[in-house]
């Protein structure tokens, strides 16, 4: 039995798509469909029911499924057990919200780059709805958004939240100390509306009975903070993805006697029987911004910090 054939099914049915699964085994529609084809004649019975448009297993598809999982489980421990050791190449298709962009994930990879040479990257920013659609419907391997993604075969881990911070223009923000009030009569610039830090600036206000006066929702950190560069308003932002912005010299985080609510950040991916390669990177991930915490902890409780030099995650064995 060819398992490329048997690996094709599998994907065809955990993402209820032949073009979905076509995309990702890098094929066309009419290959995918070939496989398929040739793995329903060497087994004599039809795994997908074409008479409708919907996606649909027969009763001998889905009781394929297992064993195609199964088939391509013992393919990888046989490779693990039997294999020369060489290194194979790998393909992952990985998203990430601004936040996580402009925190962590650059020096992450970077690492894994080190550790993982023979890794090949698609990296998409995008915003934690449209990214956790994407690895639902198998377009992304693994993304990293403030929502954890549920859907068959998609498994979550929370990942350290990031703290959230008003910063201000050193020049024009020179208070040691303000009042939620006080930022309520301010241009306040915080994330898309109906995302989680646009949400939960609101119910801070709402907690204690404000109303502020305005709220400019921008989906861009590199617009919020070019915006707070040049004097206009305060924003909400991660702490540590403002401090490796050292191109911008005037930003202050600003002391409030209000604290806003931690961002989550959730890994979402697609578990994949033939190889461990999404959970040696997801584990990757995890590892870095731990040790990234660890060695930030101190700065994390500063009251006023501005430009920090970049951390040096602790390197850490993914084996």
């Amino acid at each position: 039995m060819n398992l490329r054939f048997v690996e094709a099914f599998y994907w065809v049915a955990s993402l209820k798509s032949v073009t979905r699964a076509a995309d990702k085994l890098f094929l066309t529609q009419s290959a995918m469909s070939s496989r398929i084809a040739a793995l329903e004649e060497e087994l004599g019975v039809l795994l997908l029911d074409r008479r409708e448009k919907q996606f649909r297993l027969t009763i001998a598809g889905a009781r394929f499924f297992t064993y195609a999982q199964r088939l391509l489980e013992l393919q990888r421990e046989a490779k693990a057990e039997m294999g020369s050791g060489a290194t194979q190449a790998v393909s992952l298709r990985i998203g990430a919200i601004e936040s996580v962009l402009h925190s962590w994930l650059i020096p992450w990879i970077e690492q894994l780059r080190k550790e993982h040479p023979s890794l090949a990257l698609e990296l998409t920013v995008e915003t934690t709805p449209i990214l956790v659609e994407q690895v639902q419907r198998g377009t992304q391997d693994i993304v990293f958004a403030a929502l954890p993604a549920a859907a068959d075969g998609v498994r979550s881990l929370a990942l350290p939240p990031m703290e959230m911070v008003f910063i201000g223009h050193e020049k024009l923000h020179r208070k040691r100390r303000y009042s939620l009030s006080e930022f309520g009569a301010l241009e306040l610039l915080t994330f898309q509306r109906g995302s989680h830090p646009h949400v939960a600036l609101l119910d801070l206000f709402r907690s204690e009975g404000l109303e502020p006066a305005r709220v400019h929702t921008i989906s861009s950190i590199s617009a919020m903070v070019q915006l707070v560069q040049g004097g206009f308003g305060v924003a909400t932002l991660p702490r540590y993805a403002v401090q490796r912005m050292q191109n911008y010299p005037f930003l202050r985080a600003l002391n409030c006697d209000s604290k806003l609510q931690p961002l989550p950040i959730h890994a979402s991916y697609r578990t994949d029987p033939a190889t461990h390669a999404v959970e040696t990177v997801v584990k990757s991930a995890l590892l870095f911004v731990d040790a990234r915490k660890g060695t930030r902890s101190g700065a994390s409780r500063a009251p006023d910090t501005r430009s920090v030099p970049r951390s040096r995650a602790s390197k850490k064995s993914m084996s």
